[in-house]
């Protein structure tokens, strides 16, 4: 008996299966292409706490994607084995921004290209991606919304406050009100018409006005 009968799977003709010069140029170009993903995720990160880590798990997630799509190309048995090994895995792990989603299955689908061997499709289409993250992620808008949080002395001064805010902005809803003897808290969204802030100023010097405060979130209310 010698070492090949040992390994009933042919493990011996497995280590010959794969080019070796064609796997490393896969991985060095995963590495490459999750560098970009990477670098894009972290340009157009708009959240309230980056995580370095999860841009590092979009790197590692590209080439790990791309080391066992060639891994099953090579071996049909293989590959039916990764789908059940695959299955079981389950990750509890909570995605806080919607975009990073998209990310992931960048990641994922540049690592499955890559190792089917379409290359310029892989780089390409990651090109156009990152651009399009870039335009439109980092794109400046003005109706995007804001918060501004008033505190009033009275009835009176509330209203002269609202006034002069809805002749600055495009919209203007009350989403919380708060009455307490000798003061009125206010809640409200606004889309602005400029980028001009100015006219918060102008809302804080009202008289009977506490404070005007303006703040920019992510997210809509529930209507």
């Amino acid at each position: 008996m010698n070492f090949n009968d040992i390994f009933k799977s042919s493990f011996l003709e497995n280590v010959s299966a794969i080019n070796i010069s064609d796997m490393v140029l896969a991985l060095i170009l995963a590495f490459l292409i999750g560098l970009f993903i990477y670098f894009i995720y972290m340009k157009t990160y708009r959240g309230v706490m980056y995580s370095a880590s999860f841009g590092i798990t979009l790197l590692a997630l590209t080439m790990i994607t791309t080391l066992v799509i060639l891994a099953v190309t090579s071996n049909a048995v293989l590959s039916l084995g990764m789908v059940g090994a695959l299955s079981i895995v389950r990750f509890r792990t909570a995605i806080k921004e919607p975009l990073d989603i998209a990310f992931l299955f960048w990641a994922i689908a540049a690592g499955i290209v890559l190792a089917a061997g379409l290359i310029p499709l892989a780089v390409i289409g990651s090109a156009v991606i990152g651009g399009v993250l870039i335009i439109f992620v980092n794109r400046k808008t003005y109706t995007r919304p804001y918060i501004i949080v008033l505190r009033c002395e009275d009835h009176k001064a509330e209203t002269a406050a609202c006034e002069s805010i809805k002749g600055h902005v495009d919209k203007c809803s009350v989403k919380s009100k708060t009455a307490q003897k000798g003061m009125v808290e206010l809640n409200l969204e606004v889309r602005l018409k400029s980028e001009d802030t100015d006219f918060i100023n102008e809302v804080a010097e009202i008289d009977g006005v506490i404070s005007a405060v303006l703040v920019s979130y992510n997210g809509d209310y529930m209507s």
